[in-house]
């Protein structure tokens, strides 16, 4: 039986579907370029790219865990929870996806006059260009047009200058509420996975009362090994997985060739000290 340690997984990947630049069967042809044995697509607030994504991978002969990532308000931060292995078709989580994908629209205007009140005109129209699924224009969809018209260098540098909270461009939104978006996984019949927690600014106090919540809530995995994380972060993570008995995920967050850290496949394996997700799979 091989080692679940030296399985080449990467379960957190987005597409057109959301606010990735590749379609979900190109996203699955680059994740079995890399290597991956494991592939999941976690598109933020949406399952429409689950069927073509199963069918381009078991077409190549990939294992494939259906997934989504689902966007969270907790203590005035976003915080994203990712759902593996669940019922893409489940009428409860559906329905709470659309919930949650109400008022990105009203958003994206309200960022588009937040720019242009500091002199950059018709970045809505702009960021339009980039969406494949208009019900979720986002800010990478404006960071993106920010960089092709010459306003920043780099998608990091657009967020830093213009989209992050305090900047010119910010316009917050509410999205579910963490139990909400782990019975939402659980009922159809998935587990709940922490993603990325070293991209989250908060206090230590407010780090160990999330990730208390979490748990408590059902919860019960956290991306260890991921593109947003540094190799201090993998062990920092690792700690926080068998501290809360939690299982550890692993990630590139990939949205497109040259955006982000890393590629699909490129990540160094888990540490051996902890369970990995897909253990019994």
């Amino acid at each position: 039986m091989q080692n679940p340690h030296t399985i080449n997984a990467d379960l957190h990947c987005h597409s057109t579907v959301s606010d990735g630049m590749l379609a979900p069967r190109d996203v699955a042809a680059r994740a079995h370029a890399g290597g991956v044995a494991f592939w999941a697509l976690t598109d933020h607030d949406e399952v429409g790219g689950q069927r073509e994504a199963r069918d381009a991978a078991e077409a190549l002969g990939m294992r494939y865990v259906p997934g989504v990532e689902i966007s969270v308000t907790w203590a005035g931060q976003t915080v994203h929870i990712v759902g593996l292995q669940i019922d893409p078709f489940h009428p409860g989580l559906i329905d709470g996806l659309a919930r949650t994908r109400d008022g990105r629209a009203r958003r994206a205007q309200d960022i588009g006059e937040a720019l242009a009140k500091v002199g950059i005109q018709d970045a809505y129209a702009g960021a339009l260009r980039y969406v494949g699924n208009p019900d979720l224009i986002s800010r990478t969809h404006f960071a993106r047009w920010l960089v092709d018209e010459g306003y920043c260098a780099t998608i990091s540098d657009v967020f830093s200058e213009y989209l992050s909270d305090g900047r010119p461009g910010f316009v917050p939104h509410r999205w579910s509420r963490l139990a909400e978006a782990i019975g939402w996984i659980r009922d159809a019949g998935g587990i709940a996975v922490m993603a990325h927690p070293g991209r989250y600014n908060y206090t230590a106090t407010q780090h160990d009362a999330l990730f208390d919540e979490f748990t408590q809530l059902g919860g019960r995995a956290v991306e260890v090994v991921t593109g947003s994380h540094t190799p201090d972060q993998f062990r920092r993570y690792a700690d926080v997985a068998r501290h809360y008995g939690l299982m550890a995920s692993r990630g590139s967050d990939f949205h497109g060739p040259g955006e982000g850290r890393v590629d699909i496949g490129t990540l160094p394996p888990l540490p051996s000290d902890v369970t990995p997700v897909w253990h019994d799979w």
